[in-house]
């Protein structure tokens, strides 16, 4: 398995995110999805907790009658769907691992196998290499990108979800449980955006507010010449800085693109942003990285 080189932690810093290939084997990427498919035979979500999942600013805040469902997932493993696959009475029009847009937001607590990737020795090397004193884990999300209908997730910061202060405390480790290219939608970046601060904030809304949750500022138009393209094998790693702008497209293509991915936060030094929609419970704080 492959660590990161002094290069690519340089390349990191320069560009806001690095791509590691090797770094998990096909067999620790093969357990996740293993077990996923467990999870996806046993789920039973309430018809007025079926939510769409989107990235864009309009259409969550449309999500009015199920904002909850999302707000209250950072300690539990809950269900988003891809748009269309429900019909007027919320029945499923398609099979329903078909359906999912993700799966989140405490797999590294709930899930032993994905506990223990998100917990390996490497992980921990890899936050040790990026110079983290007492990382915390915040969240983690298995995404599916469907075959034909993956959504496409429009240009955006993480540090527009995930907000500290001082800013540059975040980080994601996004893992390629299968081969992630253009054609079934990898990833694309936008190199040395982390440098330029974060152009819109998703908060909490105030109680009397009519939706939960509200934006501050506005995502700017990114020119598309600006973004590379960056494909991965399966157990490939890519490392995503806080604030870099970065996307992916619509799934076209016949081939699914599974991802574990999950953020970390240096808590030394730093405010974990009291508006956030993600908040730690009484009961369950970010756990700690190194156990």
């Amino acid at each position: 398995m492959a660590m990161m080189t002094d290069e690519q932690l340089e390349k990191f810093r320069e560009d806001g995110f690095v791509a590691i290939e090797e770094f998990f084997t096909p067999q620790e990427c093969d357990s996740l999805r293993h077990r996923i498919a467990d999870i996806i035979q046993a789920m039973d979500v309430p018809q007025h907790s079926r939510t769409e999942f989107s990235t864009d600013a309009e259409e969550q805040l449309k999500a009015q009658g199920s904002t909850d469902y999302f707000l209250t997932s950072g300690d539990k493993i809950r269900f988003f769907f891809e748009k269309g696959v429900f019909d007027s009475k919320g029945d499923f029009l398609v099979p329903k691992e078909q359906s999912l847009n993700k799966i989140g937001h405490a797999l590294h607590i709930l899930e032993p196998t994905f506990k223990d990737l998100t917990h390996s020795t490497r992980v921990q090397e890899m936050a040790r290499k990026l110079c983290l004193q007492e990382p915390v884990i915040v969240q983690s999300m298995y995404i599916f990108k469907q075959p034909g209908i993956g959504g496409e997730v429009t240009p955006h910061q993480d540090a527009t979800f995930l907000n500290t202060q001082p800013l540059g405390r975040v980080i994601g480790f996004w893992i390629a449980l299968e081969d992630a290219e253009e054609e079934n939608g990898c990833l694309n970046f936008i190199p040395g955006s982390h440098t330029s601060g974060i152009s819109r904030r998703m908060l909490r809304s105030s109680p009397g507010e009519q939706s939960c949750i509200k934006f501050i500022g506005k995502e700017p138009d990114h020119p598309e010449a600006k973004f590379v393209t960056v494909p991965v094998k399966k157990g490939g790693l890519i490392l995503i800085h806080g604030e870099v702008v970065h996307k992916s497209a619509l799934n076209i293509s016949a081939r699914s693109r599974h991802v574990y991915t999950f953020h970390i936060m240096e808590s030394q030094g730093t405010l974990w942003n009291p508006e956030n929609w993600l908040q730690p419970s009484p009961d369950q704080p970010f756990p700690l990285l190194f156990t």
